[in-house]
């Protein structure tokens, strides 16, 4: 079976500029975790580069929010950061997951899959070209579940590239590409017809 390094893949997958949905996955400890903190410029790589063209989305798997601040506090904080005029499209996002009406809700308060849905929109919401998500759906019921990824997929057919990275490879069938992480090296793999 042919394998691929891992940024090479990236570069390829995430850089074209046609928009994608491609998966990985691998063992708990197989280092998915770590390419995307690699990737996002939380780590820095043990050879090679990463250069990021454009703008790009993380949403790590750990939840990081602050409980006291509020789901809006939280979406104008990222406004400022981001730089964006104004939260149409955070809305939009949030209205798409279902949590619109937490608006007001502190973080601390939220269950963990309502925190997660908060955590994949602070990584969407200014549009990135590039989205790399760590275990996005964790926590997500069966409906949120769906909404994510038809959510995927329309940025997918929008030209956005959307890297998934799970343990487990769920609705190989949305994605364009699955590779499998084992020992830094990406594999293809074989769940999804090319």
């Amino acid at each position: 079976m042919p394998t691929v390094g891992v940024w090479s893949y990236v570069a390829s997958t995430c850089g074209s500029g046609q928009g994608g949905c491609a998966g990985s996955s691998g063992e708990n400890g197989a280092g998915k975790s770590t390419l995307l903190k690699i990737l996002s410029g939380g780590l820095r790589p043990s050879r090679g580069t990463v250069r990021h063209g454009g703008r790009f989305g993380y949403c790590p798997q750990h939840v990081v929010l602050n409980d006291a601040l509020t789901v809006r506090q939280h979406l104008t904080f990222f406004q400022r950061a981001y730089r964006l005029p104004d939260l149409r499209y955070a809305e939009e996002i949030t209205d798409v997951l279902g949590f619109a009406g937490y608006a007001d809700e502190r973080a601390g308060v939220l269950s963990g899959g309502t925190r997660q849905k908060l955590n994949v929109t602070l990584a969407l919401m200014h549009d990135p070209q590039v989205l790399l998500l760590d275990e996005p759906y964790q926590g997500f019921d069966w409906d949120t579940y769906q909404r994510f990824w038809d959510l995927a997929v329309r940025l997918r057919d929008a030209g956005r590239s959307v890297l998934v990275v799970s343990h487990l490879a769920y609705d190989t069938e949305r994605l364009d590409e699955l590779w499998r992480l084992d020992d830094g090296l990406l594999r293809p793999d074989q769940a999804v017809a090319a």
